[in-house]
């Protein structure tokens, strides 16, 4: 079992601290508030592949590798400090006391490299409530939002391939609590329900596709299916902006995004569900592979589901969709742009001679691209071939037998002088000595998280969070110190980064934010006629801005008659109507 430590010796490279992370994060966090961040990650490794192969093909070389990332901040509030502030010399000992962090979001993401593709699939994403500890004025955007959003943009541009396609999934699932159990009892942690977690992650992804980020892109998409709803139910989830119309689509790319489509005529749809951990869609398929024979399923085929559109109809009935509750799919897709290598790299196409004059003046007409055969084979048809290994070898002459020469050995003798231990003055992690780039991944400096472990210890670190309790403030700052520090293994883990981002202006109202602005807005007008030498009134709105009432212009005769008497209120210009004289 490999250590825990980070890498000190020269055999094997440290990994760079990810200071492009912490900048991206201080841009987006409020200002004046500290943040302390915590990144587990892990070195390439084989694994499964995640679609299985079409018939007779081998299944692609693919390597995973697995990210969490944790944000904490310090627990005392104004509102617990304040009692301490009461006795002399309280702030003084309240400087000098140590931070008491407490988790406040976590998120775990998965890559998945081939040689065709990058995949990121989003496994779990959980927040504690302790976030309102902070005061953040009401109306900011949310800071959970805002590190996700940016940790994806993360890892997508420092996994970027050239000319290597990639794809961001994820499903939407509306649960109390995922990664950190008990917080479901915390009053500041806000519940979404199903609609609102597919609309959220929505908005999430959203800046992805609409980002500067877009421009080393050739062609970016977003997907999203929630089986049993209909398409306007669906399209009022996706993010209402001015590009959503044309960055968003309803449905899913998997004979897009997938590479066997472009090499074959026929793929069975089988071969086109990826099988991530913990996902209905992979669980639904092996449902259905165990339903059909063993003889079937080498062939690629199902016994009741032929189609993709019949597996999501089906879907809509099956696994956590059919439990009363709604469970959106979501996918976001960047294709590479087309380069001119490429193409000028490829080979030219070679004609075979024929021996006939006709043959050879048809070769040399163009005709149309045809694609490759269909490689679906008749069931009935179908017979296993032997394999080569079953032969008969009786008839292979057997090689003869030696006998090893025992050597007599050599009989001690003298004194015995103990060898002086080796104090060990180092912790090595032979985790992050592997290449940075292969034909199957890219692994850079840039993109690691600050402690690197094997699959195995990532597993122990995750699931020892799942056995903490984060119901109250004082177990979950007790749970945090203990998840730290074991999974950091007496070595200092994690960085502070302080936000930066200058929060919206509350439009002058005394009790608004941002928020309350947009719901008074179009509702409430406030106006106060002030009273000028002229009898002009001045209506001001409520969000600042001034408007002058435009001036009519009146007869000489209606001014001499308008003249203000002593012991009468006079109003404004044509706000009084005159009693008819008898």
């Amino acid at each position: 079992m490999s250590s825990l430590g980070p890498s000190t010796s020269k055999r094997a490279p440290k990994s760079a601290p990810s200071s492009s992370l912490l900048d991206k994060l201080a841009a987006v966090l409020p200002q004046g508030y500290k943040f302390g961040v915590h990144h587990l990650s892990t070195p390439p490794s084989k694994t499964e592949a995640l679609c299985s192969a079409p018939p007779n093909e081998r299944p692609d070389k693919t390597y995973g590798e697995s990210h969490f990332l944790a944000i904490s901040i310090d627990s005392r509030s104004d509102a617990t400090a304040a009692s301490k502030r009461a006795s002399p010399g309280a702030d003084d000992a309240k400087d000098t006391e140590a931070p008491k962090k407490v988790l406040v979001f976590a998120i775990e993401i998965f890559i998945f490299t081939t040689a065709y593709q990058t995949t990121f699939f989003v496994s779990k994403a959980d927040s504690t409530g302790f976030l309102q500890l902070l005061n953040l004025p009401k109306g900011a955007p949310s800071p959970v939002r805002e590190v996700a959003s940016i940790f994806l943009t993360y890892l997508l541009e420092h996994r970027r391939r050239k000319n290597i396609q990639s794809v961001i999934n994820l499903f939407a699932r509306a649960q109390d609590q995922y990664l950190f159990p008990g917080s479901v009892e915390n009053k500041g942690k806000h519940v979404l329900n199903d609609f609102g977690l597919v609309r959220w992650w929505c908005r999430v992804l959203n800046p992805l596709l609409e980002g500067p980020k877009k421009e080393p892109w050739g062609s970016t998409k977003g997907y999203l299916i929630v089986p049993g709803l209909e398409e306007p139910q669906m399209r009022a989830l996706m993010p209402q902006t001015a590009a959503s119309a044309t960055n968003w689509s309803i449905g899913h790319p998997m004979a897009r995004i997938s590479h066997y489509t472009a090499e074959f005529d026929w793929v069975p749809p089988r071969c086109l569900i990826p099988r991530y951990p913990d996902d209905p869609k992979s669980r639904f398929r092996d449902e259905l592979d165990e339903e059909a024979s063993k003889w079937k399923k080498d062939m690629g085929s199902w016994k009741s589901v032929k189609t993709l559109d019949q597996f999501w109809e089906m879907m809509a009935y099956r696994q956590e969709c059919s439990s009363g509750r709604l469970t959106g799919f979501v996918w976001l897709v960047f294709d590479p742009k087309e380069s001119t290598e490429v193409a000028a790299t490829t080979p030219p196409k070679l004609t075979t001679p024929t021996t006939s004059f006709s043959a050879a003046v048809d070769t040399a007409l163009p005709r149309p691209p045809a694609t490759p055969p269909r490689r679906r084979v008749d069931i009935s048809a179908y017979t296993p071939q032997s394999s080569p290994l079953k032969l008969n070898l009786g008839s292979t002459p057997s090689k003869p037998k030696t006998t090893k020469k025992k050597i007599d050995k050599k009989k001690l003798s003298g004194p015995i002088i103990p060898r002086p231990p080796k104090v060990k003055t180092e912790q090595r992690n032979y985790t992050s000595n592997r290449p940075n780039t292969t034909a199957y991944y890219h692994w850079p400096l840039e993109g690691r998280g600050d402690r690197i472990v094997d699959e195995s210890d990532f597993k122990r670190i995750v699931e020892l969070l799942l056995h903490l309790d984060f119901s109250t403030l004082e177990k979950g700052t007790a749970s945090t110190r203990r998840w730290i520090s074991e999974a950091a293994m007496g070595v200092k883990w994690g960085q502070e980064v302080t936000g930066r981002r200058i929060p919206a202006p509350s439009f002058g109202l005394s009790n608004g934010g941002a928020g309350q602005v947009t719901n008074l807005a179009g509702l409430v007008r406030m106006e106060s006629v002030s009273q000028a030498a002229d009898g002009s009134g001045v209506n001001v709105l409520a969000s600042g801005l001034v408007r002058k009432k435009v001036k009519t212009e009146e007869p000489a005769s209606s001014s001499a008659e308008s003249a203000p008497v002593q012991g009468v209120n006079v109003l404004g210009a044509g706000l009084v109507r005159k009693k008819p004289k008898a």
